[in-house]
């Protein structure tokens, strides 16, 4: 079982920055693919970014360039760094976590991002 909280998440201007912490719970969260998704009103949840157990990350074609994943295993947490901020980037934003093993994934309880234009 893993525990996810999100932090990070407030208001900003359009060409802002925030960045989004993920902390997780358990001694094996180095070897989970860590990911965040969002979840803009009226809108269906969607990936923005995935980073693996080896370092390797994946993004969303619309964060390409702006966001970046990280994750610091030995603190058991995830980061999302967000630069050049726009106002279709305001949603929450999830972390989510996969076991590889078995494809159990996990998701924390949402942190809100506004971008106001």
């Amino acid at each position: 079982q893993v525990q996810l909280v999100e932090s990070g998440g407030g208001l900003v201007q359009a060409g802002g920055s925030l960045r989004l912490s993920c902390a997780a719970s358990g001694r094996t969260f180095g070897s989970y693919v860590a990911g965040w998704f969002r979840q803009a009103p009226g809108k269906e949840r969607e990936f923005v970014a995935r980073i693996r157990s080896s370092g390797i990350t994946y993004y969303a074609d619309s964060v390409k360039g702006r966001f970046t994943i990280s994750r610091d295993n030995a603190k058991n947490t995830a980061y999302l760094q967000m630069n050049s901020l726009k106002s279709e980037d305001t949603a929450v934003y999830y972390c989510n976590a996969v076991r590889p093993s078995s494809g159990t994934y996990y998701w924390g309880q949402g942190t809100q991002v506004t971008v106001s234009s």
